[in-house]
């Protein structure tokens, strides 16, 4: 367990000090757990998996995949969670923003995002 919250740490490109301080720990119990000189108590390892949206199984056994699957109205709601959280930047604006269209304006951003996939695809073919 203790390699693969190392592997999961490493996935997410964290330092240990990072990966400790979203967890509420010092680098120095993250190098420890990683280290095998401490095993991780339960309510640790459900922290990580909460916290970095890690499968519980993967972690504690090494089956299945090292992330859970979120549906898009999970990964929006978690979007907006930390959204909320942190102070306003260009992020909030934007948002804030694009929540004052109409119907008819969302329409006239969906056919210009189209187009411009279209153009992407059609200037990556040539």
């Amino acid at each position: 367990m203790n390699e693969r919250i190392k592997k999961l740490r490493q996935a997410l490109n964290l330092s240990q000090d990072e990966f400790g301080k979203r967890l509420g720990v010092t680098r120095g119990a993250i190098t420890n757990i990683e280290l095998n000189k401490v095993e991780p108590k339960p309510l640790f390892v459900d922290l990580i998996c909460r916290e970095f949206n890690a499968s519980e199984n993967w972690i504690r056994t090494g089956e299945g995949e090292m992330f859970v699957e979120k549906t898009e109205s999970e990964e929006l709601a978690a979007f907006f969670g930390d959204l909320l959280k942190d102070e306003p930047d260009f992020r909030h604006r934007l948002i804030a923003a694009m929540s004052r269209l109409t119907l008819d304006e969302w329409k006239v951003l969906e056919k210009l995002a189209v187009e411009a996939v279209e153009g992407i695809k059609k200037d990556g073919s040539e």
